[in-house]
């Protein structure tokens, strides 16, 4: 034990490494594949990156322990003597010292492993088990910052406890880059975590900003902190107009050309504020679309539609709960910017139920080729993005796309329709990565061409949280799944809401 086992136990993980090297660099003692040694290497190769993962995350473990433990024994030796400010900046700098780290990525570094450690043991243990990496438990740690004990441990069973009744579905979190996590958990976290969206969102308004950082070979970045749903439309409607500028005479990328229209944007005249909203509700969708001169500007349109799309569940926008709205490409919004979008772009609706149960959208279908737009709002309701493993990409710029080619018999229905970016949907058609079948609520995965398969990322729909009303209330027709529900007919509602309390409360025969 001690030091001795320490020094025995890297000895053997050295010695592992230097047979994984072998194995990668074509020298193994025998060989992956007698038959075809290329592909069995290949394959192998792609065996010993999955198994380096597992191991980097285990050692990551371990690294957090042994900092955390560094840190208690160190403060125990140093004694009640030492100011605590100064033995914090002792132990960072040692630890930054051994790591090779700066003062900064030191004190976070020890921040994550105290919370990895002390707080969170279903992120410890994944990570352990090498179901998680290092950055995912990073984000877990970000995300329950701000938590008490019993939100953390309710985070941290949505995503990590396969035994959970509300967990998070589709692809595990381990199989989702980090960044991709974050997004789930922070849409989680808005959700459910104590306090008002609306208190939070008003200190962000007031400190939004524009700031300018040089950089290096004459560039700069110019940014701007600002309400989500103005930061999406500008975006949205930069990346529209870049599209429209493409062409086999034009030598610009999207990046160039975004970048060359906000240019000219912030530099000339030549720039209107007009957007088309979209929004859906948990009961009902609605979508709208405006094109032309925006509010406060006299500016002549453009002819370009800067779209949002964002989901409104129908009580936050009565103001009946507060729940938040989650806009496209985004997360999660208060609710009175959602009223806001909704009543700006109010030029038409466009109505769209979704299963009032767990908020997803229902099943529809045509008999001809042709994908409708109310289909590609489905879909977008359905992904939220582009379906590739790792993708970001605005559901709002993607293509549909038939699983099931339409020329081999497939249909034009949800359950067969993808949206992948213009970038995989081009993958999907030059190279053998395959889409996998598809539900009604669920995005299609991916094979790739080794034959290995990717779950896809799904939407954690909820159903739409009733609003607390007194004398409201009556009860569901038996085998009702929902509890008590309100009595929609007292209130001006849509047909959707109509539509609900219909299907809640069938009339008799």
């Amino acid at each position: 034990m001690g030091k001795a086992a320490v020094v025995r136990a890297f000895g053997e993980i050295r010695a592992a490494l230097a047979v994984l090297n072998a194995e990668v660099d074509g020298a193994g003692a025998v060989p992956f594949s007698v038959a075809d040694p290329l592909a069995g290497l290949a394959d192998g190769c792609l065996e010993i990156l999955a198994g380096t993962r597992e191991v980097e995350a285990g050692i990551a473990a371990v690294k957090a322990k042994a900092a955390v433990g560094y840190v208690e024994s160190a403060a125990a030796v140093a004694g009640p003597d030492v100011p605590v400010r100064a033995q914090e900046m002792a132990v960072a700098a040692e630890i930054g010292c051994v790591l090779a780290l700066g003062p900064r990525a030191a004190s976070s570094f020890l921040v994550t492993s105290h919370a990895v450690t002390a707080t969170l043991p279903r992120t410890l243990e994944a990570l352990q088990a090498g179901a998680i990496s290092w950055s995912h438990a990073v984000v877990m740690a970000d995300e329950t910052a701000c938590l008490d004990g019993a939100g953390a441990a309710a985070l941290e069973a949505h995503f990590l406890d396969p035994d959970a009744p509300d967990r998070a579905r589709g692809c595990p979190v381990g199989g989702l880059p980090a960044h991709r996590f974050k997004a789930k958990a922070r849409t989680w976290r808005e959700r459910h975590q104590a306090g008002s969206i609306e208190q939070r969102h008003a200190k962000g308004v007031a400190d939004r900003r524009v700031e300018f950082r040089p950089d290096q070979d004459g560039m700069a970045w110019l940014s701007a902190y600002l309400p989500a749903d103005q930061a999406l439309a500008g975006w949205n409607r930069l990346t529209a107009a870049a599209r429209g500028m493409q062409g086999p005479d034009e030598p610009r990328s999207m990046p160039q050309l975004r970048v060359d229209t906000f240019t000219d944007a912030i530099l000339t005249n030549g720039t209107t504020n007009d957007r088309g909203i979209r929004g859906r509700g948990s009961s009902s969708s609605i979508f709208t679309e405006s094109a032309g001169a925006g509010a406060g500007t006299d500016q002549p349109s453009s002819g370009i539609r800067a779209q949002v799309l964002v989901t409104v569940p129908v009580f936050s926008l009565m103001g009946l709960t507060d729940e938040p709205a989650v806009l496209d490409g985004y997360g999660p919004i208060p609710p009175s910017m959602a009223r806001a979008l909704v009543a700006e772009g109010a030029g038409a609706f466009y109505r769209v139920l979704v299963d009032p149960r767990d908020g997803a959208p229902l099943e529809i279908g045509r008999t001809s080729y042709r994908v409708t737009g109310a289909m590609r709002a489905w879909l977008r309701m359905r992904d939220g993005k582009c379906p590739f493993p790792g993708c970001s990409n605005n559901s709002l710029d993607n293509d549909a796309d038939h699983i099931l080619a339409w020329a081999n018999g497939g249909t034009t229905g949800i359950s067969n329709l993808g949206q992948p970016c213009p970038k995989h949907h081009k993958l999907r058609h030059t190279a053998a990565w395959k889409p996998t079948p598809a539900t009604k609520n669920e995005p299609p995965g991916w094979t790739s061409p080794t034959g290995r398969h990717y779950q896809g990322e799904h939407q954690d729909w909820e159903p739409p949280r009733w609003p607390n009303l007194q004398n409201r209330g009556r009860a569901p027709e038996e085998g009702s799944p929902l509890g008590a529900v309100p009595d929609l007919v007292h209130f001006p509602l849509s047909p959707a809401e109509d539509w609900l309390d219909r299907v809640l409360h069938p009339p008799s025969a």
